[in-house]
């Protein structure tokens, strides 16, 4: 994996709220316009929605690993996509978020993210 880092001054669990609320997604996501779980719920392992791409296009989704309060995964229309994650540094939060290595060109869209939920967290 491909991995990009902000330390954010702002309290990790915080950080990890906007990480997992799908209602987030949207404003901090530059690729992602809505989302949705299937049946609901938080997000955890296994769980399975659909995800809508500036295009309007919508994609299955399934995460595929999930650490409550530190890190999560996916698989997006079945081919593995990102993994976000969260650690305390500091006073603040370390958030992280990887590519696979076969994906570089998509790094300057997870820095954009990262710059945008340092925003969001500390607003």
């Amino acid at each position: 994996m491909l991995t990009v880092h902000r330390h954010v001054d702002a309290p990790t669990d915080v950080v990890w709220r906007l990480l997992v609320d799908l209602r987030e997604w949207p404003r901090w996501g530059p690729t992602v316009r809505r989302a949705e779980l299937e049946h609901g719920g938080e997000l955890g392992v296994g769980s399975r929605g659909r995800v809508w791409t500036p295009v309007g296009v919508p994609l299955p989704f399934v995460v595929t690993s999930f650490e409550p309060g530190r890190r999560w995964a996916w698989s997006v229309a079945g081919v593995p996509a990102t993994d976000h994650g969260v650690s305390p540094e500091g006073s603040g939060t370390r958030l992280t978020m990887s590519a696979p290595v076969w994906a570089p060109a998509y790094l300057p869209v997870l820095a954009a993210a990262l710059r945008r939920i340092e925003v969001l967290a500390t607003a």
